[in-house]
């Protein structure tokens, strides 16, 4: 059924190209409408339902307080070195000034005022957190209402008065702070174009043809422009967070490309048999379609399995990164199909642009991925090469599979190693570049006022009437060891509830300061409030963050179990086996894990971080492990499903294992070494970008995707599976009656002719009758 449904689509699109091409541009330009005109900007909700900083926050918005709202800070030092706010009135008047101008900004509704704070007592500046100690760093606090109420401007007016006022004041002028984080411009642009050029070069010299190279990308390009519209169009109903339009860019780009990859092969070689391009691209949907949609729904249903964490952000996040995956499958099966059609039959051989690149060094990397190059005797030639090659690898492994299954396994073992380290947190704007103004006031904030201060707790606190409790409270937070020092508390009269900031000795990236958190929960803050019906509850962003790791990690087994049984099961129905199954999921686990611990090494550890930018050793974004496996489990699938669709083709053809191994891994080998490569370079050149959230997603899914088709596919499948021998495909004939349907490809109708065994051996069929 659905091979039959795929095939129709296919040659239906690829007969009347146009109309389909003129399909999606509307589509396209109605996404672009509706994101402009119903469409919201993308916000971060750090926390979820039950959590203890949640609860805080309900506090703070009950009080007013204005804490629930936008901030940002500018962090100002005199220039003159030897000057101080404190005994300098030049300082302290430019000090003033640089107040008054800040104040007059768009939609500010309140700030700080260190200057007014040391005329009324130098001590009342200090324990505010407002001037250093020693009198040479100040802090202008900004307020700004909800998020939903400002935009960009507002961020692009508070950086144009740092650089005028930079001129005029002899200060120096730093500034970071949510606004920046909220509405910094996403450093997915030009990662984006990097990665396209770089698929662009590997599809050119795979294919040997700039049609063939092109079509790929111009259907991710679509793919990506309706899907990010969409997620526009979602952030106008939810919040989205901000690195879903990153996230989604990469994903889509890789298996966008990927997909169109898989089924442009099966084109050209159905091209090759001498069918016309209508039908070679009805075929070749049928064929390659087949597993795209399976394997791009497995990576919708893994994402969507992010559900289970209850942390709404994520679960948002995942569904936005799902909707660009099914847009991909849909442009793979639709798009795709319709610029073959249109192409005709150019796709069948190299221009001449692609001739010149056959030769010399260049020759040679074409031939290494050479993804079926139909046409003419000598390109068939040149893939038969390749493919003999491919094939001598195949079947050595398959000779002396215990060592290699051993040595493979045991070196992603090994990979894994440093998840035993794993620390998750969120970093800050202390891994940022020099370059940037958050990174440089963040330095300037931890040499006046501590390391604590770029990540203050905030204590909401409701006394419900009990006398005393707020300087019991008061009183042990300051004793306790972590907590550098508590500003003045602010009492809402109309609630009675009561706000602390409260400054740790510790920086937010530091594992002692979610230890003072768990300590104040547990000890402290029980001490205080005694049995009675006062609250107290601690919220701000380290601790958002601390409360949201540590929820993730005690749900990731959750989702792993759910995901792993997911995918046994599907692929169960897919091929049925019992083995085949158990051994893509344990095997994924290996290559997961390995990308895990090389994300430990380099953010962690330092170890090569340099390479990519890392400027300092920083913990794993909390959430970035759970969206990692997610992702990851669904993008091996597509290696998987593909690679042993045509393991099981092989099978079913000739009846020996160890032949429909050595045959089915190296005819694919090369288009999942092309597909790889496209993968692993589109997401490394988002690991070089500045904020290491998005680094940590480029480098992980790199390395993965990495691991996943160079060690896994081509050494532990074909040692595994020859050493599982015809049990392989066991299963038992219970379990095969209570299974629906049939394995996809392996019963009903084929719609691929037999191959011939020139064909199998990679030679070039005879075309002199294909008129």
């Amino acid at each position: 059924m659905l091979t039959k449904a795929l095939s129709c689509l296919g040659a239906g699109a690829a007969r009347h190209p146009w109309r389909v091409i003129a399909a999606w541009l509307v589509a396209a330009t109605l996404a672009v409408l509706a994101a402009v005109a119903f469409g919201g900007r993308n916000a971060d909700a750090m926390t979820a339902p039950g959590l203890d900083s949640q609860r805080a926050a309900e506090l703070i918005e009950r009080a007013g307080t204005g804490e629930e709202g936008m901030t940002a800070q500018v962090v100002v030092t005199p220039l003159d070195g030897a000057a101080t706010f404190i005994d300098d009135d030049g300082a302290r008047t430019a000090l003033t000034r640089l107040r008054a101008e800040v104040r007059r900004l768009p939609h500010v509704i309140g700030t700080s005022d260190p200057a007014g704070a040391l005329d009324a007592g130098g001590d009342t500046a200090v324990r505010g957190g407002l001037v250093s100690a020693d009198g040479r760093v100040a802090v202008v606090r900004v307020q700004y209402p909800d998020q939903s109420l400002l935009s960009a401007d507002d961020l692009d007016a508070l950086v144009a008065l740092g650089d005028r006022l930079r001129a005029e004041l002899p200060l120096r002028v730093e500034m970071g702070g949510h606004l920046f984080y909220a509405f910094s411009d996403p450093d997915g642009g030009v990662s984006e174009l990097i990665g396209l050029l770089a698929a662009a070069a590997i599809l050119f010299l795979a294919f040997g043809s700039l049609v063939a190279a092109a079509l790929p990308i111009g259907m991710a390009v679509f793919g990506l422009t309706v899907g990010v519209a969409a997620m526009t169009v979602l952030a106008g109903v939810t919040d989205v967070p901000t690195f879903a339009p990153v996230l989604g860019s990469m994903v889509g780009l890789g298996v966008g490309i990927d997909y169109a990859l898989f089924v442009l092969a099966r084109h050209r070689e159905h091209l090759a048999r001498g069918l016309d391009p209508q039908a070679a691209a009805g075929r070749a949907v049928a064929t390659a379609g087949r597993p795209v949609v399976l394997a791009g729904g497995t990576v919708v249903v893994s994402i969507l399995g992010l559900a289970v964490a209850n942390v709404p952000f994520m679960t948002v996040g995942g569904l936005a990164v799902s909707i660009v995956v099914l847009i991909m499958v849909l442009a793979s099966v639709t798009l795709l199909p319709a610029f073959l059609g249109a192409a005709g039959p150019r796709l069948a051989t190299p221009n001449r642009i692609g001739r010149i690149g056959r030769t010399g060094w260049i020759g040679r990397i074409s031939r290494a991925l050479g993804a079926g190059r139909p046409g003419r005797r000598r390109g068939t030639e040149e893939d038969a090469v390749t493919t003999a090659g491919w094939r001598r690898w195949i079947g050595h492994v398959s000779r002396h599979p215990v060592p290699y299954a051993v040595g493979a396994a045991g070196l992603l073992l090994t990979a894994t190693l440093p998840v035993l380290g794993l620390r998750v947190g969120l970093p800050d704007d202390g891994s940022l570049p020099p370059s940037r103004t958050e990174r440089r006031a963040y330095d300037l904030v931890a040499e006046g006022f501590g390391p604590g201060t770029n990540g203050p707790l905030v204590i909401a606190a409701d006394p419900a009437g009990v006398p005393g409790v707020l300087d019991r409270l008061v009183a042990t937070v300051e004793a306790d060891p972590g907590i550098a020092s508590v500003a003045p508390t602010h009492v809402d009269r109309a609630t009675g509830i009561a706000t602390l900031v409260v400054f740790p000795t510790t920086g937010p990236q530091e594992k002692a300061t979610a230890d003072t958190i768990a300590r104040l929960r547990t000890d402290v803050l029980p001490t205080a409030i005694g049995d009675g019906p006062a609250r107290a509850h601690i919220g701000g962003a380290a601790a958002s963050l601390s409360d949201v790791g540590q929820r993730t990690s005690r749900r990731l087994p959750l989702l792993v179990a759910a995901v792993l049984a997911m995918s046994y099961l599907l692929l169960m129905l897919v091929f049925r086996s019992v083995l085949v199954p158990l051994k893509a999921v344990l095997l994924n686990l290996l290559s997961i894990g390995a990308a895990y611990g090389v994300m430990v090494a380099v953010f962690q550890w330092g170890w090569g971080g340099a390479l990519i930018g890392v400027e300092a050793t920083v913990p794993i974004v909390s959430f970035i492990p759970m969206f990692l496996f997610a992702i990851l489990f669904g993008l091996s699938m597509d290696y998987e499903v593909f690679l042993l669709s045509r393991v099981r083709e092989e099978y079913l053809r000739t009846g020996d294992n160890v032949t429909a191994i050595v045959e089915g891994v190296s005819g694919t080998a090369r288009i999942i070494t092309s597909a790889a490569l496209i993968m692993v370079a589109v997401f490394l050149s988002f690991a070089v970008a500045e904020d290491p959230s998005t680094k940590m997603f480029g480098l992980g899914l790199a390395t993965a995707i990495l691991i996943d088709a160079t060690v896994v596919r081509m050494v532990l499948v074909p040692a595994t599976m020859t050493l599982l021998g015809r049990t392989n495909w066991w299963l038992p004939k219970w379990l095969d009656r209570l299974l629906p349907g049939g394995p996809v490809g392996t019963r009903g109708p084929a719609l691929d002719p037999p191959r011939t065994d020139a064909e199998s051996a990679g030679e070039a069929p005879d075309l002199s009758a294909a008129g």
